[in-house]
């Protein structure tokens, strides 16, 4: 292995890998174990293909796409979406949000759990703060569908929080 091949996967990892994270948690529904292993997982699939990539998008970019292949991978496999307890990711939050608020975040959880899954990678990565322009270049759509999109997702998500 080359050192500049290594330093690069390092400032790749070292940049990506919280948010790679939280999107995983977002496709596992918290449950953080499985969320562990499939970030690996991207990673992996990282490094093997760092010196193939063709730099047509930013980094990040590719990496996202790697990231919501393999998570949706992996709820192919499963075929059913397991509800699991939200109670590990949201343990470390506890003493900074009431009781009230923490009930609401699991029921986001909840909720976006129930969108298909193009929704579902949409509303995660927006909720990852990326650009709309970015999110369109993940899912290969226009700029206005995912805007459009990410106003109804959210409207979904609003009234299903409420009930």
């Amino acid at each position: 292995m080359k050192k500049p091949l290594e330093h690069q996967f390092k400032t790749v990892y070292d940049a990506n890998y919280s948010r790679v994270m939280r999107l995983c948690l977002g496709y596992t529904n918290g449950d953080t174990m499985l969320s562990n292993d499939l970030t690996q997982d991207v990673f992996i699939k990282v490094w093997e293909n760092l010196e193939s990539f063709r730099n047509q998008s930013s980094i990040s970019t590719w990496i996202y796409r790697i990231a919501v292949n393999t998570c949706l991978l992996e709820l192919r496999k499963k075929r059913t979406i397991r509800l699991t307890a939200q109670g590990n990711q949201l343990e470390k939050f506890k003493d900074d949000i009431s009781n009230d608020n923490e009930a609401k975040l699991k029921q986001l959880y909840v909720c976006i759990s129930q969108l298909n899954s193009e929704n579902r990678t949409i509303i995660l990565l927006e909720l990852e703060e990326l650009p709309q322009k970015e999110i369109a270049e993940i899912m290969g759509l226009s700029h206005d569908t995912i805007r459009v999109r990410i106003h109804r997702i959210k409207s979904e998500l609003t009234k299903c929080v409420k009930k």
